[in-house]
């Protein structure tokens, strides 16, 4: 079983695949689309439950999403048509940072695939290129919230403290519309569902040739939750909108 699968697995009780409640996702995209007939582009999009959502919300929006992973965007498809939404959401198949489009987007999203773009401020660059004016952008990224550990270093990489995030998107020229600090609970929640979604995989499963791996992955993914990050790691979603726009 490739590591895409095992993802799905993992994250069938919490699509959103970030540590964000319902509620927290509810007030993101309202921030995000004052309007409602807004077009939407999301890099990274996954099976683009955030698309998904902001859709089934609003009846005169439009969005397109952006993955690598065909299995992802057949998820997407075959959820935009139960939906009904499917004639308003445009999928392409292809890397998020090579991604060109005629017409710019009044809201462009990327929660928690920075990575896809090198960065967080290789992100913001690569999102504001798609941006109408007067439009803003959804991130989601990671931080250190206490001194890390040098294993959750060498698992997440480099990353910066809260305050330091913020300043180096201001800096970047951009200003916060709307913030959301996820709460030890959605941190806690978040990981959870997608040790139990894995886990009841397995024991469902017994006799499964995958399911001695994917046990193992939920055994390995608790135990660097619990041990190496859950108490130095958190997680920033914000809106924003360019400074000067």
């Amino acid at each position: 079983m490739n590591r895409e699968q095992i993802s799905r697995i993992a994250h069938a009780d919490h699509p959103i695949k970030s540590p964000l409640d319902d509620d927290s996702v509810r007030r993101l995209l309202e921030r995000g689309l004052p309007r409602g007939d807004e077009r939407v582009l999301d890099l990274g999009c996954g099976t683009a439950e955030w698309l998904l959502r902001a859709l089934t919300t609003h009846p005169e929006l439009h969005a397109e999403g952006v993955d690598v992973s065909e299995d992802a965007l057949a998820q997407a498809h075959e959820a935009a048509v139960r939906l009904g939404v499917r004639d308003r959401l445009v999928l392409h198949h292809q890397e998020a940072a090579d991604f060109v489009s005629a017409r710019p987007f009044d809201l462009v999203l990327n929660v928690g695939s920075t990575h896809a773009f090198g960065g967080l401020l290789p992100t913001l660059a690569g999102a504001g290129k798609h941006l109408a004016p007067g439009g803003r952008v959804l991130i989601g990224e990671g931080f250190w919230d206490r001194s890390p550990s040098p294993e959750a270093v060498e698992l997440f990489g480099e990353q910066a403290d809260l305050a330091t995030t913020v300043d180096q998107v201001v800096t970047d020229g951009w200003t916060p519309v709307h913030g959301h600090v996820s709460t030890r609970r959605e941190l806690d929640d978040y990981e959870w569902a997608c040790w139990g979604s894995l886990a009841s995989w397995a024991l469902d499963r017994p006799a499964d040739p995958d399911s001695e791996q994917v046990l193992a992955t939920a055994t390995a993914r608790r135990t660097e939750w619990l041990r190496t990050y859950r108490d130095t790691w958190g997680f920033v979603s914000l809106v924003l909108r360019r400074t000067s726009g």
